[in-house]
């Protein structure tokens, strides 16, 4: 809609862009090694950020740069996960028929990564979303698959990626047998003004914007009302732009996004 007034060869605010064209800047990279690390190391990881800061676009970065010859990425999101459903959920993505009985899926799954470590020399790196909202039973369940070795190597990298609440429960007493065995910590922080604007700046250029389209006002506008969140941050200039494009606003000021704000979000 707005693309072609801005002259934009795609659009910029928007969840499919492809890895290469990220915002990646230092701290994002640093997360991203590090996650690579746990992958190959076999180690445990725990990822958090508010909602919107950017987990699951760094967890895609991780699916498409590891080396398929050498990785297998397996992913759940489910609020309600069980045991039965944890181990069920794993093995289909290794196209595996999965016992009804969580203790005979259990042995499954460790037989299945443990061949394809020994055989294929693949590690499975099992990454479980939205983490937060985990019981207690699961937890114990993963804290039990961290136990599964291979010729005393473990045969699995696990990442637990989710709200900031995920650290909070893993603080209580009861969970501190969990907690002794993480490796890695990566907690994702909002944008500060200066990011957030560099962030709006490069998805911009990237879509192959060939001018400033935001003043840095309108940058700070967005920045106050985001408070550095991404998806916030895209879904506010998507609004922003698409009032531009109807108002024929080639560069857009701190009040065109006023009056976006005060018509659409608040």
């Amino acid at each position: 809609m707005y693309e072609g007034f801005y002259e934009l060869s795609s659009t910029p605010f928007t969840k499919g862009i492809p890895i290469e064209k990220l915002f990646m800047p230092p701290e994002l990279t640093e997360i991203s090694d590090r996650l690579e690390y746990v992958a190959q190391r076999h180690l445990f990881a725990v990822l958090t950020g508010e909602c919107g800061t950017g987990k699951s676009t760094i967890l895609r970065h991780m699916s498409e740069t590891l080396d398929p010859r050498k990785y297998r990425m397996l992913y759940i999101s489910d609020s309600k996960l069980t045991p039965t459903n944890f181990y069920r959920l794993l093995l289909e993505q290794l196209g595996v028929a999965a016992s009804w009985n969580s203790a005979v899926a259990k042995r499954q799954l460790q037989e299945q990564m443990s061949i394809k470590l020994a055989v294929d020399g693949i590690t499975t790196v099992c990454v479980v979303d939205e983490s937060h909202l985990l019981s207690y039973a699961m937890l114990e369940e993963i804290r039990f698959l961290l136990n599964m070795k291979f010729d005393s190597v473990s045969p699995i990298s696990l990442v637990l990626s989710g709200q900031p609440e995920l650290w909070d429960k893993l603080k209580l007493q009861k969970f501190t047998a969990i907690r002794q065995r993480i490796d890695i910590q990566c907690r994702l922080n909002n944008y500060d003004q200066s990011r957030t604007g560099a962030y709006i700046r490069h998805q911009l250029e990237e879509a192959g914007a060939k001018s400033e389209i935001f003043t840095d006002k309108a940058i700070q506008k967005i920045f106050e009302y985001s408070t550095g969140i991404p998806r916030v941050i895209d879904k506010v200039c998507t609004n922003v732009m698409i009032y531009g494009s109807q108002n024929r606003l080639r560069l857009i000021d701190d009040h065109a996004v006023q009056l976006v704000l005060e018509g659409e979000f608040l």
